[in-house]
């Protein structure tokens, strides 16, 4: 949102409106709704308020110390509301009722004013927009899926499998890479402690030398400079720009466009892979549900876009419902993506033209779930030779910077 100083001419005399839109023309708008019977003569953009600059930066803060809700919680507390209005029970008894009994308090508050909200008169999906980023894009469509229909149930029983299917790849993602992660900060820890305990230990001995200390040697010795004199620096360098880019990635959009791109490159080996394997099979996964549940085509991408967090990815599939709306079947607007291989769009196209686009859909959800897998499975094979190389490259770099010294000591003593 932006700020505008609106000047406007009221009862001959002009004064000025600071008003917060999106637009020029959004804020005049709001200027002449609020007071009819004024003048608007101009509108210039201004900075924000300082008090309201402030309270943007804290709000921001807030937002990204504030505890996500866990996935299990939200799941649980779908299924029971799927269960409870299957048995008859009345939509507010049933959302009270599960306000009642989770034991996680931001669930438990959303809970209780949407149905404070659906108390007052709103549909439910309009009583759950505003929470659209705790519970997601797709838990709006499902549930202005199952008003439509009158058969709430049935929409969150999908809707609850969605998640769980989302949640059991992402669980299955960390898994396979928490041991490679945690060896790699063991052999960094003890890489450090062996720099700061046995370097020191030969210091003395290298200083008498009057020859040039090898390469190795060198980097060593400034190492263990850097570690004893600049130890704690260097700890909160790191530990600042790790919260410094998660902040940036969190509430920046262009640096997080950058980085989602940078991280499908090519050249990040597997970590692209992954990336690009778990999102394509997270969209055609919310896309082929919803179409199968009855959502139409152009409402299914608009939601299952939603759900892309990649925003390199998200802009190309983004482009998919627009090409439609000029024309395009779905198998062309997918193809001018470019992350669709040819099978898949030929599976597609034939789904589309025999009316069978909903089980293609499942096909293709499943080919990018088993690509996933695959690679998930042999994630340890794939990154043991890097590891291998790195855990290579540590050791080899402490014993050449020790013992080639020595040797050349040795040859010395000789001559």
């Amino acid at each position: 949102m932006k700020y505008f100083n609106v000047t406007v001419m009221d009862k001959g005399k002009k004064r000025f409106e600071l008003i917060k839109a999106e637009t020029k023309m959004q804020a005049v708008k709001l200027v002449k709704n609020k007071f009819p019977s004024i003048l608007v003569m101009r509108a210039v953009e201004t900075s924000a308020p300082l008090e309201d600059s402030f309270s943007e930066v804290m709000g921001e803060i807030q937002k990204f110390f504030k505890k996500k809700i866990p996935v299990n919680d939200k799941i649980s507390t779908i299924r029971q509301i799927a269960v409870m209005t299957d048995a008859g029970i009345a939509i507010n008894d049933t959302l009270e009722d599960v306000a009642d009994n989770t034991e996680n308090k931001q669930l438990k508050e959303i809970y209780l004013k949407i149905n404070s909200d659906i108390n007052a008169g709103n549909s439910m999906s309009d009583a759950m927009d505003p929470y659209t980023e705790e519970f997601g894009h797709v838990a709006l469509a499902m549930t202005n899926l199952g008003e439509r229909t009158g058969n709430i149930s049935e929409a969150y029983h999908k809707l609850a499998d969605i998640l769980e299917n989302i949640r059991d790849n992402n669980a299955k993602f960390k898994k396979a890479i928490r041991g490679p992660i945690i060896t790699l900060i063991a052999m960094a820890i003890a890489f450090t402690i062996l720099i700061m305990v046995v370097v020191p230990k030969f210091k003395d001995i290298f200083s008498k030398f009057k020859t040039e200390l090898p390469m190795p040697t060198q980097i060593l010795l400034k190492l263990e400079w850097a570690f004893s004199n600049y130890g704690l620096l260097i700890l909160a360098i790191i530990i600042g720009s790790i919260m410094t880019i998660k902040f940036m990635y969190k509430n920046n959009r262009d640096f997080k466009y950058k980085m989602d791109k940078m991280m499908i490159h090519p050249k990040f080996y597997l970590i692209n892979k992954a990336i690009f394997l778990s999102t394509m099979h997270k969209y055609n996964l919310v896309f082929g549900e919803l179409v199968k549940s009855g959502i139409p085509v152009s409402e299914a991408l608009e939601t299952a876009v939603g759900m892309v967090d990649n925003l390199a990815i998200k802009e190309q599939l983004l482009t998919v419902n627009a090409n439609i709306g000029r024309g395009m079947n779905l198998a062309e607007a997918f193809e001018l993506t470019g992350l669709y291989q040819n099978m898949l769009l030929q599976m597609i196209k034939a789904g589309e033209s025999g009316g069978q686009l909903d089980a293609m859909l499942d096909k293709v959800t499943n080919y990018y779930d088993m690509e996933f897998q695959d690679l998930i499975d042999n994630l340890s094979a794939y990154i043991e030779p890097i590891m291998m190389f790195f855990i290579a490259g540590l050791v080899l770099l402490m014993a050449l910077g020790i013992f080639m010294p020595m040797w050349d000591l040795g040859k010395a003593v000789k001559n």
